[in-house]
């Protein structure tokens, strides 16, 4: 569950943009468990590297091999670009199915798909906290 909930926070922080340096992400307790840097760097909570989104859209792990895309409608998909999710444009999260799995609010808050609160993060792009949902 802290891996989910860190991939999910992680990637509402990543929708934040690149004018914001280091998006603090945290847990639903508001303890922190990873940043965003304004580069793409993500990093968990002892600042370590874990991966990277590039501007076009790549995402990468920590020794930078593409592990994923983001794509401009919200489309999520893997390294061979098959698409694993979807992120609407109200903050529900989907699934491949179209299966709602969680919910990114505008405020920061960072649901589960039974609308427990999971995490926090401060203006943040939904696409990226999503596709963290996924891979991170």
């Amino acid at each position: 569950m802290k891996h989910l909930l860190f991939i999910f926070v992680a990637t509402a922080a990543l929708l934040a943009g690149t004018d914001a340096f280091a998006q603090r992400l945290t847990g639903s307790n508001y303890a922190t468990v990873g940043y965003v840097k304004s580069d793409g760097t993500i990093q968990d909570g002892s600042y370590r590297t874990i991966g990277h989104i590039k501007s076009d859209g790549t995402v990468q792990d920590g020794s930078y091999r593409t592990i994923g895309h983001i794509k401009s409608d919200g489309t999520i998909q893997d390294g061979s670009y098959r698409t694993i999710g979807h992120v609407k444009s109200d903050g529900t999260v989907q699934d491949g199915s179209y299966r709602t799995i969680g919910h990114i609010k505008s405020d920061g808050t960072v649901q589960d798909g039974s609308y427990r609160t999971i995490g926090h993060a401060s203006g943040v792009k939904k696409e990226w906290a999503a596709f963290c949902f996924f891979f991170f």
